[in-house]
């Protein structure tokens, strides 16, 4: 339970976190209603929304209020239409359909390699952990996340998933491409990935994978490319100490120095740090803890920092330098496997 002081925090400026895009939320009298596809229940043989709602309150939300401390609550001092144009929640309106068929009879060992999923950086805000702790967090979320291709021992020699996220059109994509989405029988995704997985964690194509795939308090590893600073010399690339700042040394304070030496070696080894291109490369963070998942809009949100910008395409998998025990809290294992249906 939070202090009393940090609970004012959140009603001095409450806002709901959502764009202008259409939202498949209605606001009715005690709380929201949400159709049931979004709240992780699918209904075999149907591909519409029924007419059965699940009520819930703001409070049950886990996206529910946003704080003036936080980057999206400070935007409330400037013009609505600003803040909406950056990275906003994706609420485009999905239908319930019938997942694939996966045998039942498997089960999770901690040898299982389960599959990960592409999700895309929202921005980051911060959250008050059990004792009043205030820390920061990243929003991740998954937009139409599905199966798109397996790879197995017989045909390819080891055995993964792909796995495509955001639904693309016909007309920005090549016809090969096109024809080869058909010829598996899923629809164009923007991004593709590809996970290694165990052959019990395999899934049939079309399983879509929702955030529920992850529990709060397991540790995952999130890798994305970083922001691309262009090109930078030696004290920002690689942190040199630079040539001396006093009298004597004459407009070479920021440079390398000496590279080659003298006769002998008389060249350049490979791999010398000197200037050149700096990020825009992929880079992995290890062990970021679950604070909190949420099913009804999908989101992930995982303590400290993540690679990239704002809208951009992160891959996330289970942690694979903690033993499986050590990956999930005691309380969520076994973890959903191989997949939440």
């Amino acid at each position: 339970m939070m202090p009393d002081r940090f609970l004012k925090l959140e009603t001095i400026y409450p806002i709901f976190f959502f764009s202008r895009i259409p939202t498949p939320l209605s606001l009715k009298k005690g709380g929201l209603s949400v159709p049931p596809c979004l709240t992780g229940r699918t209904y075999a043989g149907t591909n519409t929304h029924t007419h059965t709602h699940t009520q819930i309150t703001p409070h049950d939300m886990s996206f529910k209020l946003l704080t003036s401390s936080s980057m999206f609550g400070r935007a409330l001092a400037s013009p609505a239409n600003q803040w909406l144009r950056t990275a906003t929640i994706h609420t485009s309106m999905t239908t319930c359909q019938a997942s694939p068929a996966v045998d039942s009879a498997v089960t999770w060992t901690p040898q299982s390699v389960r599959t990960g999923v592409i999700a895309r950086k929202k921005g980051m805000t911060s959250m008050w952990d059990e004792t009043g702790v205030r820390m920061p967090v990243t929003i991740l979320q998954l937009e139409d996340v599905i199966v798109t291709d397996v790879r197995t021992v017989e045909k390819h020699g080891y055995t993964a998933l792909q796995i495509g996220s955001t639904i693309k059109k016909e007309k920005h994509e090549s016809k090969p491409l096109i024809e080869h989405f058909k010829k598996l029988g899923v629809s164009l995704r923007q991004k593709l990935a590809e996970f290694r997985v165990t052959e019990d964690a395999l899934l049939p194509l079309g399983t879509e994978l929702r955030a529920n795939h992850f529990v709060a308090g397991q540790f995952v590893d999130v890798t994305a490319p970083s922001i691309g600073k262009g090109f930078a010399g030696v004290m920002k690339r690689w942190n040199f100490k630079g040539l001396p700042a006093s009298h004597g040394v004459s407009l070479t304070h920021r440079s390398a120095g000496s590279t080659g030496q003298r006769k002998w070696p008389s060249k350049v080894f490979k791999g010398k740090k000197m200037a050149g291109r700096l990020g825009g490369e992929n880079v992995t963070v290890q062990n970021l803890k679950v604070v909190k998942v949420d099913p009804v809009e999908n989101l992930i949100i995982v303590k400290g920092s993540v690679p990239g910008y704002d809208d951009q395409f992160v891959n996330i998998k289970d942690a694979i330098k903690l033993k499986a025990e050590k990956r999930f809290p005691k309380d969520a294992l076994p973890p959903p496997f191989p997949t939440v249906f």
